[in-house]
């Protein structure tokens, strides 16, 4: 039984068609990004709660200690209860679309820096990636899977180290599609939704 909980949308009418996996910020909750889920594809989704619940309120993948830079170890904890969460609900052969923002960015990444086979696309709102080099990094860079990163032009949470890594990273081990939106802080808008499930539609045909 997984031990972590979801918000989902009804399943699939067919079996095979992937599951987007929406992945929330450090404080929030499982209710945060449910709404993204309908409004970047007509596709199942599962809004999953972090298993760390903070003692002032709200959850998270990891505890921050130099920001933008996490240590691995609990961050690779967290990428495994997600794992276990897909196997157990899912199947263990189920393909995920991780959709993520901030942390949930992260975390984004590590499934897909984990079990690449088992991700059709990734996306990475107002996130970064792991410094730490993880299992599938040298088959991500020869076979470069699509992801979209975007991020607000007035983001001042992210680190510019962070910030820096990731644009390496993603540009190094994936077919990058990269946003920076104007007046936009650490946070989603429409156009970036509208952009998301533009890129969705297009990488994954059966998503509209």
């Amino acid at each position: 039984m997984s031990t972590l909980t979801a918000l989902r949308s009804a399943p699939p009418a067919r079996t095979g068609s992937p599951t987007v996996l929406l992945l929330h910020g450090y404080g929030s909750h499982e209710g945060d990004l449910a709404g993204l889920g309908p409004a970047v594809t007509d596709l199942p989704w599962a809004s999953l709660r972090a298993p760390l619940a903070l003692p002032h309120g709200g959850h998270a993948w990891f505890t921050i200690t130099t920001p933008g830079s996490p240590d691995a170890a609990p961050v690779e904890q967290a990428t495994a209860a997600v794992w276990a969460w897909v196997d157990a609900e899912l199947g263990p052969d189920a393909t995920v679309v991780p959709v993520g923002f901030s942390q949930g960015g992260l975390m984004a990444t590590q499934l897909l820096r984990t079990r690449p086979e088992r991700v059709a696309a990734t996306v990475v709102l107002g996130g970064f990636v792991l410094g730490a080099p993880q299992p599938a990094d040298a088959t991500l860079a020869a076979i470069r899977p699509p992801a979209f990163w975007g991020r607000g032009a007035e983001d001042r949470v992210i680190a510019e180290h962070a910030v820096a890594r990731t644009q390496e990273w993603l540009s190094a081990h994936t077919t990058l599609e990269a946003r920076v939106y104007d007046g936009l802080a650490h946070g989603v808008h429409a156009a970036e939704v509208a952009d998301v499930r533009a890129f969705l539609t297009r990488t994954l045909p059966a998503a509209d």
